[in-house]
């Protein structure tokens, strides 16, 4: 598939794309370390692209919402990072913070310009710092790789936004396909990059514009207001026993996660991975949009919940915490997962991790138990005061199974041993643990 130019680009996703006036800074006709051709390089550069350098920025409108937008020009020695385009990537950056608005970057590079030696990859330290002052001031960015994204592109200003989408095929990596090892040339694609955690979602060309509509709408719209917790989906009857309560939870007619999530939001868009090479299936995260808001949510989704997928909802809670985008989780999980993989994976970071992102968010974190609440690996996606119950759901401090095995008790006990840990919807209620059962909604 032919690249598209930048300008292309940009046309086919925004409206009144507003070019910004960066000056050029004045540099030695070869180069700041004069390297043989250069100038003739550029110039046929600039000739074959229209281009001036290999970064095209300014402001415009994807959907309703203005944006800075940056987008790479391959045609230009190879979209390549140069002393000029750092300068206009850091003002792009600059005006962003100063005007409050998000940052879409589209990316297509080879990585740093070899003709301006380490003047250029310098580059990378003025626009990782730039994106990193972008996110610590509450602006969301977003990645868009394209056909390639590798060097210092990838390493800034792709796998560092907020969220990161892909198109398809497109070549993802640190290294390039010139300094590489032959091979498994597949771990350099952007299917590799999703499946390993690292990126979000991979997006078609012709789906690119709806989709950045889609997310820009829901990592702009503030709110201070806690989520309401969800309505309860069946009709349920308060459990007599505590084994009652136990397999209602695991039955398979309940209600499960997605059901929770389609009923509660309008529309929604997920993240994926951890971004450090993990994948949780059994944990659903993203954010959705509600009674024209946006409400971040992070579910469990019934399985033992891996250190990935902790990891991933601490990437949601911390994110939503720092655009002001209240938080819903739904805890469903027999416990985090225990067996030697997830321990070399390091679980107990990745539940320290996420019981700190909750603890501390700034934004109001609301939970609800939808069906097992397993040990402190349920207890980790909890909000503290915030809790409510469904009732075909129970928590307790571990399953009546596994409080059996460490109190030496036989198999038998198992079921008495369910109640003797007060683990109900009503028991939960009335320890403080949480605020109430949830009913199903009316009308």
């Amino acid at each position: 598939m032919p690249r598209q130019p930048a300008r292309e680009v940009l046309a086919a996703i925004s409206n009144g794309f507003a070019e910004f006036p960066t000056p050029l800074r004045e540099e030695p006709a070869d180069g700041p370390i004069r390297w043989p051709g250069y100038r003739s390089a550029r110039a046929a550069a600039e000739q074959r692209t229209g281009e001036k350098e290999s970064v095209v920025c300014g402001t415009a409108k994807i959907g309703d919402v203005e944006a800075v937008l940056i987008a790479f020009e391959f045609g230009f020695l190879g979209g390549s990072f140069g002393q000029r385009t750092g300068d206009r990537i850091e003002a792009a950056f600059a005006h962003a913070r100063d005007a409050r608005l998000p940052v879409v970057s589209l990316i297509s590079t080879g990585g740093s310009r070899m003709q301006q030696g380490m003047r250029a990859l310098m580059q990378l330290q003025r626009v990782a710092r730039a994106s990193a002052l972008t996110r610590a001031s509450g602006v969301p960015r977003i990645s868009v790789l394209r056909d390639p994204t590798t060097g210092g592109g990838w390493a800034t200003l792709g796998a560092g936004a907020d969220v990161i989408l892909a198109l398809p095929e497109a070549q993802v990596g640190f290294a390039g396909s010139r300094v590489r090892p032959p091979e498994a040339p597949e771990a350099y694609t952007a299917e590799a990059k999703l499946e390993w955690g690292q990126v979000d979602a991979i997006v078609s060309p012709g789906e690119l514009g709806p989709a950045l509509e889609r997310w820009l709408r829901l990592l702009t719209a503030h709110s201070s207001a806690a989520a309401p917790p969800p309505s309860a989906l069946r009709p349920v009857s308060p459990p007599s026993t505590g084994w009652e309560a136990v397999q209602a939870a695991r039955s398979p007619s309940r209600a499960r996660a997605a059901e929770y999530l389609d009923a509660y939001f309008d529309w929604r868009e997920d993240i994926s991975g951890d971004r450090v090479g993990g994948l949780d299936p059994g944990v659903a995260c993203g954010f959705g949009w509600r009674d024209g808001r946006t409400i971040a949510y992070a579910a469990q989704c019934g399985t033992p919940t891996l250190p990935s997928g902790f990891r991933t909802a601490a990437r949601l809670v911390k994110l939503a915490s720092r655009l002001g985008i209240p938080v819903l989780t739904l805890v469903d999980t027999p416990g985090a997962a225990n067996d030697a993989a997830a321990e070399q994976a390091g679980a107990g970071g990745a539940i320290a991790e996420m019981f700190e992102a909750v603890a501390t968010a700034s934004v109001p974190v609301t939970t609800l138990v939808i069906g097992e609440g397993g040990s402190g690996g349920a207890l980790a996606f909890a909000a503290a005061e915030s809790t409510w119950v469904a009732p075909d759901a129970y928590f307790s401090v571990t399953s009546p199974e596994a409080a059996a095995a460490i109190l030496k008790r036989p198999a038998s006990e198992v079921p008495a041993i369910a109640d003797q840990l007060h683990l109900r919807p009503q028991d939960l209620v009335d320890l403080g643990v949480a605020r109430a059962v949830v009913s199903e909604k009316q009308g």
